[in-house]
């Protein structure tokens, strides 16, 4: 057994226990550790002939059947791998043809994990992003005006019933001043989210102070304005548009309606769904968005991409969720970091014209670049310091630093070839894509 111990140390026991291994399961069977080393020995074709060789040596017919078929399946998974590449290099040459991807292929995708194949999967979302967009990146300011919120979402820092979170309601005064120093060169829209806050969710007179805000900031700052209130009466999102809104952002967060109804008790899904679609009948452009890492299968995130296909949405959003103090979802375990970044190239793959931001809520400015490298043509939650603002995935992080500044994003982009864009290249994209929904009837 010499020839085979240099292979491995403990080979010589291993191999003896082979009998056992086959021998009608009696419970002595190789171990978890043991199969560990006996598959590392013997994905060598070279080292399973020395293998065999040395079991001839000692003439025994069932450890070297059970090794010769042993080789023979290894074989066989070797061909099946190398049949599965192909038809994975298929599917990104299908969709850098821009054929629609079926939703088989959609779910193919979002289980990439392997690194070469990773890797793969960027270049060609990071191809089709070049094609639509050259080296051109977007670049969001954001203005958490009211953490005050009438849900009690599962996944919310902000959620009504938590006592842990960071309550505050910016004065008009406050916002504005805050927009004026956020929109600097560089800046392409100024998103105002908040929570359902029952101070604007009063009534006629609540989404006024909404609309007029809204006019102040766009006519201050004279930027494009996203507004995400939440899910509001059609007449509100009418008004809005009238105000100067150019965006409308509501993120349903999963597209599984029972998972909807766990993360979002109490709330309507058609409801929200149907705000999106009414969004785009007074001419706002709309975002939709999901959390990754809730409970969602890769068959529900591939059917949340067709979702947002079908309802046009301009800017898809996928966010690694956050545990938070204080929510029923703050010990809920999310260890796969590669999850949203597969997902922003998966989408970019699917819907390579729109829209798709990396966000500095999950990971910070130390996480960016990686989201770029998957595809993603906007930087989102750039949060000023000293102002008393809140991220939302992440309240804090990277803001009193002033890392989620232009001067730290602009020079991460250039580490990546990439570049901001002009002001013009934005309104001009915004211009078309408005248009387009416009000629869609949506």
């Amino acid at each position: 057994m010499r020839v085979t111990q240099c292979v491995y140390p403990n080979f010589a026991f291993i191999l003896a226990k082979f009998p056992e291994a086959i021998s009608l399961n009696n419970g002595k069977a190789l171990t978890k550790t043991e199969c560990y080393h006996y598959i590392h020995c013997i994905f060598s074709n070279g080292v399973i002939c020395l293998l065999i060789k040395a079991i001839e040596a000692h003439h025994d017919p069932r450890q070297l059947a059970f090794c010769s078929n042993f080789h023979k399946v290894i074989i066989k998974r070797r061909a099946e791998a190398k049949n599965n590449m192909v038809d994975f290099e298929e599917i990104l040459a299908k969709a850098l043809r821009q054929d629609k991807l079926t939703k088989e292929e959609i779910v193919r995708l979002l289980k990439t994990r392997e690194k070469d194949r990773v890797n793969s999967l960027f270049r060609t979302a990071g191809e089709l992003r070049a094609r639509y967009f050259a080296d051109k990146v977007f670049i969001y300011g954001f203005l958490y005006i009211s953490t005050y919120c009438r849900n009690n979402c599962r996944f919310c820092f902000y959620r009504s019933e938590n006592e842990n979170s960071l309550r505050y309601r910016k004065t008009e005064e406050e916002v504005i001043e805050a927009a004026v120093g956020l929109a600097g060169p560089g800046i392409h829209l100024v998103d105002l989210t908040m929570g359902e806050d029952p101070y604007y969710f009063c009534g006629n007179e609540g989404f006024e102070m909404l609309a007029r805000l809204v006019e102040r900031v766009k006519e201050t700052v004279e930027l494009p304005v996203m507004v995400s209130p939440g899910v509001v009466p059609e007449r509100v999102l009418e008004r809005l548009a009238a105000a100067g809104a150019d965006w409308y952002a509501c993120y349903q967060e999963t597209h599984n309606l029972s998972l909807f109804k766990k993360l979002r008790p109490g709330q309507n899904y058609e409801a929200r769904l149907h705000t999106k679609r009414l969004a785009h009948k007074f001419g706002l452009l709309t975002e939709e968005g999901v959390l990754a890492g809730v409970g969602e299968s890769p068959e529900d995130m591939a059917e949340s991409i067709i979702v947002m296909d079908s309802l046009k949405a301009d800017q898809v959003r996928a966010m690694n969720f956050v545990p938070r103090k204080g929510t029923p979802m703050e010990r809920d375990i999310t260890d796969d970091p590669l999850r949203e970044m597969v997902c922003i190239a998966v989408m970019r793959l699917t819907l390579p014209d729109r829209l798709i931001p990396a966000s500095l809520d999950v990971a910070g400015l130390s996480g960016l670049e990686k989201r770029l490298a998957a595809g993603a043509n906007v930087v989102t939650s750039l949060v000023p310091p000293d102002r008393g603002l809140a991220g939302v995935a992440q309240s804090y992080l990277d803001i009193d630093e002033n890392k989620r500044s232009i001067a730290s994003v602009l020079s991460v982009l250039a580490n990546c070839g990439l570049r901001a864009a002009s002001k013009n290249d934005y309104t001009t994209w915004m211009s078309r894509r408005q248009k387009a929904i416009s000629e869609a009837g949506c």
